[in-house]
């Protein structure tokens, strides 16, 4: 038994992060651009793009500067200070989920009537 979980987090109903643009972020940071980015996480450029801005425009905050000489991108601290705390909600809630999972192992085995077949 394992109890499953995904963390986003949405304004209105629209996602402004989660796994996924966590898994952009990282991925420009190693790559320098959206595009070995998008390329990194087998996705189109457009997709890509489309959720790191939309992202940006729900939060009201810059997630990369762009170097205007070569095109390459990098993290704002914004995105650095962003990636820090979900990656931590997630540590976090895992840890959580772990011991809840114990505790119904616990049970499930146990505790209470067992169901006898027939």
């Amino acid at each position: 038994m394992e109890i499953k979980y995904k963390i986003w987090i949405e304004k209105n109903g629209k996602v402004l992060f989660g796994k996924g643009r966590d898994d952009i972020l990282h991925a420009i940071e190693k790559g320098q651009s959206l595009n070995a980015a998008a390329k990194k996480l087998e996705m189109s450029y457009r997709a890509a793009w489309g959720r790191l801005k939309a992202s940006e425009e729900r939060m009201g905050i810059r997630l990369v500067n762009t170097n205007k000489s070569d095109k390459s991108m990098q993290l704002t601290e914004n995105a650095k200070a962003l990636i820090a705390r979900f990656e931590q909600l997630e540590k976090d809630v895992e840890k959580l989920l772990l011991k809840a999972n114990a505790d119904f192992q616990h049970l499930l085995t146990n505790g209470g009537e067992r169901i006898k077949r027939n």
